[in-house]
């Protein structure tokens, strides 16, 4: 009897202050998901897998020679890139491009609003004295594209892995929270009352067959280190625009992106342990994506605001849409919409914001593929 008592104790025997402070982050992103909406379809398995690896003599992780089911799914979903490739079919058959390429020129914005990216990597770098490699994946949560943070992160900083991927999609549902006061403190009432006349085109259905293929054909030759992640995103929206696929098309939009998001949530939930987590470290992660975040939007208005310059009057941009050309889609270009709305009620840059937008999810791509790259040849 004394045996059995002792086992049913042992848990709570071992249970340390680290334990129960992670348990708390992981109950706290729970609530952040379910009562707050703040990207439940993650946050919510992210904390549940915190709290399930923090509890203590678990056998969740198991061992070397026993791995459990959590360090499974991480090594198999997530160190393979295997779970973020998925997603980016989902995504890529939820897109329409259709905006874009009635704009084409709107895709300029896809990669300067990523500047953010650098700009929060000098910082972790040169300020606090992160290596080149855990810099710039901190720097790609600027990209607001969870997958591609993941894929990198996994790839050069598999230490802050847990941070990063949590940090990118806290701040991701915290758009539209970060973005307006940057946009108000950045543009004049005059410049976010800008019109800008949309005028849609006939874009025949063989150019939105092409353009998936012949995007991830050029990015794939420019950017090696981009393939997986483009050719996974245009498989997806490929699959959506050719017409023949439609059941497909609603698996890979609902049924692929629901499990995939599940089981990815749970396993970086997994890599959320106290001597990962609770440290100083994790602040900083905390400040250099804000930093990144509000660097992209920065970035994007001060680009439309230079090409204003050499724009005749009568045909200016607003300046708001340069903020679109993150990966947030579709959350920041609703967003600006409702800031123009706000200043004036007949005021509808949604297309042009929009255009922006799905320019960003291709930019975030090129960038991250840029950035593997680089830190793959050093």
């Amino acid at each position: 009897m004394e045996r059995i008592l002792d086992y049913f104790l042992s848990g709570i025997g071992a249970m340390t202050w680290q334990n129960f402070a992670m348990i708390a982050i992981g109950a706290l992103l729970i609530f952040l998901a379910v009562y707050k909406n703040y990207e439940p379809m993650l946050l919510l398995p992210i904390g549940f897998g915190a709290i399930l690896v923090n509890l203590p003599l678990a056998v969740v992780l198991g061992t070397a020679e026993h791995p459990g089911a959590l360090q499974i799914l991480f090594d198999c979903g997530i160190m393979t890139e295997l779970f973020p490739l998925l997603i980016f079919v989902g995504v890529g058959a939820m897109i329409d491009f259709k905006p874009l390429l009635e704009r084409p020129w709107l895709l300029v914005f896809g990669i300067v609003a990523h500047f953010g990216i650098f700009i929060a990597a000098a910082v972790a770098y040169w300020g606090f004295g992160f290596s080149i490699n855990e810099a710039l994946s901190i720097g790609v949560i600027g990209a607001a594209d969870g997958p591609t943070a993941i894929v990198v992160a996994s790839r050069f900083a598999k230490n802050l892995l847990g941070q990063i991927t949590v940090v990118a999609y806290s701040y991701m549902s915290l758009v539209p929270i970060i973005m307006p006061p940057v946009i108000k403190l950045l543009t004049t009432k005059k410049e976010r009352t800008t019109r800008i006349q949309a005028k849609n085109k006939n874009i025949p259905h063989w150019v939105m067959v092409v353009f998936p293929v012949a995007v991830t054909v050029a990015v794939s030759i420019l950017i090696p280190d981009a393939a997986a992640l483009i050719g996974f995103l245009m498989f997806g929206n490929l699959i959506r625009e050719c017409g023949v696929l439609e059941k497909l098309s609603s698996a890979a939009q609902n049924e692929l992106s629901n499990i995939v998001t599940l089981l990815l949530g749970i396993s970086v939930g997994a890599s959320m342990t106290a001597q990962n987590f609770l440290n100083v470290q994790t602040l900083l992660i905390m400040l250099l994506g804000l930093i990144a975040f509000a660097g992209d939007t920065v970035c994007g208005i001060l680009f439309a605001k230079f090409l204003n310059l050499f724009r005749k009057k009568g045909n200016k941009l607003n300046p708001m849409i340069g903020a679109c050309g993150i990966s947030a889609f579709p959350m920041a270009s609703r967003v600006v919409q409702k800031l123009a709305l706000e200043e004036d009620n007949q005021n509808f840059i949604l297309m042009h914001a929009v255009s922006a937008n799905v320019s960003g999810q291709i930019g975030s791509l090129v960038i991250g593929g840029i950035i593997m790259g680089f830190l793959g040849g050093m």
